[in-house]
Order: C-alpha cells, then structure tokens, then sequence
C-alpha cells in the first residue's frame, strides 16, 4: 500500500464500505440523539432545563475591582470565590494588570445584596486593598432576552445552512446537511448536560462555530458526491457515496487532527475560563467529521437524487490556466 512520505499513518487510497454500516449507524445516533434531548431537558425547569445556566441567561453581579498599583492575581481570586460555591464564576483582567471584572451567580434562596457583601468582603481578604469600581446586576429579564437570542441564533444558522446547500446542489442534500446538523447540536447539549458545562454566551459561539465546521466538512463530501455521479451515471447510488466518502477521507481526517491539536492545547493550557469551550468544540470536531458520513450521506440514499444526463464537467489541473 501506497503512503504519503510525510503522513505514514493514512494511505492515500482507502475502500471501506460506509453505507454498509449506515443502519447500524443511524440507529446508534438516533438513540443518542433522543438520550441527549432527555439529559438536556430534564428536570423541565426554565431558563436551562437540564443544562446548567450560566450568569449570561440565569442572571448575577458583576464586579468590576481594582488593586492599582499592584496586579490583580486572576487565579488566586477565581480559587477564592469558587470556595462560595456561587455557581458560575468568572474572572477576566481587563484594562491592564491592575482591574478585573468578576461575575459570580447568587446562590438559590440567598439575597443579592447579602451575596454581594459577602463576596466584596472575602476579595478584600484576599487581595488586601481593593476598589470596587462598579457593581451590576444582570436581572432575569436580561438573562432571558439573552437566552432568547442565542437560541434563535442556532435556529437561523441552521436554517441558513439549509438554504445554502439548497442552492448549491439539491433539497435532498439540504436535508441531510440538517439532519447531521441537528444530530450535532443536540449531542453536544447531552455532553454539556453530563459535564455540568456552563451554558452560556460562549458556550453558543462554541456551537456556532461547530455548525461551520460541520457544515463545511459535508459540503467538501458532497462536492465530490455530485462529482461523481456526473461521472459515473451507471454505477449505483451506494457505491458512488462509499466512494465519495473515501476520496476524501485522509482530507478530512487530516484537517480534524490539525483543528482537535489546537483545541487540546487550549483545553490543557488555557484555565477553566476557556475549558468549556475547548470540550465543547473538541467533541463538537469529532462529531462532526461522523456526522458528514453517517448522517448527511445516509439521507440522500433514503430520499434518492436526480441524475442527468449530461456530461461531466472535467476538473481543471491547479497548475493551469484559462
């Protein structure tokens, strides 16, 4: 078998059989699919339901401090508050060294402004001379025009996303685009559900970015699908998918691996302010790359595509010119 002499674990060439699994597959996601809306969902019990709520859509204080003229210890701060147990806290230098803004959550059952004092009083413990700049509160309704937009983020994104693939190739490859979209989404709320993830602003833009990525791995699939049945009009719709699919197999592998390397990296070195969004995307990756084989492919041999018969359009060589 034939290598890459810089990449000699993937062969150049592969001819594994896709659509032979894809029952089996399919079941496996559905099943998943239905355990995560259960394990996102419940208790039924609103902003969140099952996933745990954030300062962004359950509302808190922010607090923005200074120790000028010495730095703000970050780590040390973020260590002593989350011995409160207030939920989400979070800590972020800004404007320099010296001032931070800290966003903590007011425990169920206890006073805002008890919480609040309490929290001043154990920074200035900590940090010795302390100014407390300003004091916000995010309120419920706040939170919930926040929670609001960012689920009608997803929804446009995805519908989008549909539109899109709907003109650029057919309905049915629209479909399978969403379906693997949807399939990605909602296994990744099952995984913030079993972590205990933060569900927040950015846990949204980790599953906006997850929708690009996944979507622009299906759409490099079924370029070469459409491809392919233009040149191959006689050979039957499974085997034109596995081939597809293992054409651009080492590609995609190969560009997962580079996006997983950074984001491992990030998880490993970045501190508990980005480690939910690395899982998120880590596992949001992963999905992805499976979604575009055994969730889009799978779609369009249930629901069938029209071939034509016109020629194929030929590939122009990267080197040429018109």
């Amino acid at each position: 078998m034939t290598y890459w002499p810089l990449i000699k674990v993937l062969p150049v060439k592969t001819n594994l059989h896709f659509v032979r699994h894809a029952r089996l597959f399919g079941i496996l996601s559905v099943v998943a699919v239905i355990g995560s809306l259960a394990l996102a969902l419940y208790p039924f019990k609103p902003p969140c339901f099952g996933l745990a709520c954030g300062i962004d859509f359950k509302g808190g204080t922010v607090l923005e401090i200074s120790t000028a003229p010495k730095p703000v210890d970050v780590r040390l701060v973020r260590e002593s508050l989350g011995a409160m147990r207030l939920g989400d806290v979070q800590v972020q230098a800004i404007g320099g060294a010296n001032s931070a803004m800290v966003r903590f959550q007011t425990p169920e059952g206890a006073n805002a402004a008890d919480t609040n004092q309490a929290v001043q009083a154990r920074l200035t413990q900590t940090l010795g001379s302390v100014k407390f700049v300003s004091v916000d509160s995010v309120g419920a309704k706040v939170s919930g025009e926040l929670l609001r937009k960012g689920v009608f983020a997803l929804g446009l994104a995805i519908l989008l996303m549909l539109i899109y693939i709907w003109f650029r190739f057919e309905l049915q490859f629209g479909l399978g685009a969403v379906a693997a979209l949807f399939h990605d989404v909602f296994l990744t709320f099952g995984l913030m559900a079993i972590l205990r993830i933060e569900f927040n602003l950015e846990a949204i833009a980790a599953l906006l970015t997850i929708i690009g990525y996944s979507m622009n791995d299906t759409v490099v699939v079924f370029d070469r699908f459409r491809e392919n049945l233009r040149k191959y009009k006689r050979m039957p719709l499974r085997e034109v998918i596995d081939m597809s699919i293992n054409e651009m197999l080492t590609r995609t592998i190969m560009t997962s691996f580079t996006g997983l390397l950074a984001l491992i990296a990030l998880a490993v070195l970045g501190g508990p302010t980005l480690y939910g969004l690395s899982v998120i995307m880590l596992f949001g990756i992963a999905i992805g790359t499976y979604s575009s084989i055994y969730i889009a492919a799978p779609v369009i041999l249930l629901w069938g595509v029209r071939r034509d018969d016109g020629e194929a359009e030929p590939l122009r060589p990267a080197t040429s010119r018109p």
